[in-house]
């Protein structure tokens, strides 16, 4: 299984004071945070997309790339991208200059998007919210097929055999579909045989796989190999030296973020209470000490019928610095040993040559 770092570059006023910091500083802090996930032999970092006051990751292809420059071995995605508003051919372009700074690290994540915001930012009609998306992906994925594409659809200009440079150090952009609980993006992800990454925020594991099996299910009937079929989580999750000190660095930023965007949405307050359960062992978590956390990834991997990577979303703890540093290490040092070391679980029921792998690199 692959581990590594979801962020969305939080930045989250002072606890006494309600002062937001330097967002300069919070840009360091985070490439500090990449750094220390390489060399701690993490394997992957994504960096999501926000048009929001509270994140700093609105351009995140700039942030990976000034990451990539700070980094060896660990690999730089986005997490996700939206790819509903933007234009494929600048996202490819983006992704594919990343990749040779990189020498071959960067990965993209797609989807449509959890907010609205980037819709009237970019003079979009959020009523064409799926179907921006579904035109945007198959354009996406025929520019990795080839350099000249000719091409039309109902959102963009046509492309008429231009060629789109430069071309990625990779023979292919690895790419995953991000999604949430939409039953027709488990589908579309099978039926395209593209890696899905499943964002699970609250609730349980349990309640994902249906979803997760109908992936696989559409994927096979679509003729696509099981081991293309690979199944990546992206979850809330800190380490502490102890459970108790993992929720406690923990649930100030996520109750703060938690509590903004619920006024938007109409939601009830956050509490403790709330929170502690989906930290318990029956939530959806990754929140604790090392074999607390080892514990519930192993979990969530049987649950869903074979994870080939998790990723945690931990930057609602950004307050914290030395607690953030140390969550990294904890991550990478203790953590990730544990889980690797378990034994592999089945990708499908019927298929039990090997687990869904990572994407080929």
């Amino acid at each position: 299984m692959e581990i590594g770092i979801d962020s969305f570059a939080a930045i989250l006023p002072d606890r006494k004071t309600g002062a937001l910091p330097s967002a300069t500083d919070r840009m360091a802090t985070l490439l500090d945070e990449v750094e220390l996930a390489d060399s701690v032999g993490l394997d992957v970092f994504g960096i999501g997309e926000h048009h929001r006051a509270e994140f700093l990751d609105s351009a995140p292809a700039i942030i990976l790339a000034a990451a990539a420059t700070r980094t060896e071995k660990i690999r730089l995605t986005s997490a996700v991208t939206v790819l509903s508003a933007a234009d494929p051919v600048r996202v490819f372009q983006e992704f594919a200059t990343l990749d040779l700074i990189s020498r071959g690290r960067a990965e993209i994540v797609v989807g449509r998007g959890s907010f609205g915001e980037a819709f009237p930012l970019f003079g979009l009609d959020t009523r064409a919210y799926d179907d921006l998306f579904a035109e945007k992906l198959e354009l996406f994925l025929k520019l990795g097929e080839a350099t000249n594409v000719t091409w039309e659809g109902r959102f963009r200009p046509a492309l008429t055999g231009q060629g789109v440079f430069p071309r990625p150090h990779q023979a292919r952009l690895p790419l995953w579909v991000g999604v949430g609980g939409t039953p027709q993006s488990f589908a579309r992800a099978g039926q395209l045989g593209l890696p899905l990454m499943v964002a699970i925020i609250g609730g349980d594991f349990e309640r994902f796989r249906p979803l997760v099996d109908l992936y696989r299910k559409t994927g096979l009937q679509a003729g696509h190999r099981p081991e293309t079929l690979a199944v990546g989580i992206h979850a809330m999750g800190f380490v502490g030296e102890t459970d108790a000190a993992a929720r406690d660095s923990f649930f100030p930023g996520w109750a703060h973020l938690t509590a903004t965007i619920g006024r938007e949405r109409g939601w009830s307050a956050p509490s403790r209470q709330q929170f502690d359960a989906m930290a318990g062992p029956e939530g959806a978590f990754l929140v604790g000490a090392p074999a607390t956390v080892a514990d519930k990834m192993i979990h969530a991997s049987e649950t869903l019928g074979g994870v080939s990577r998790i990723t945690f979303q931990m930057s609602t703890a950004s307050l914290e610095t030395a607690a953030m540093k140390r969550s990294i290490e904890l991550l990478g040092n203790e953590v990730a040993p544990i889980v690797r070391a378990a034994p592999e679980t089945p990708a499908h029921p019927n298929h039990n040559e090997r687990r869904a792998g990572a994407p080929q690199h």
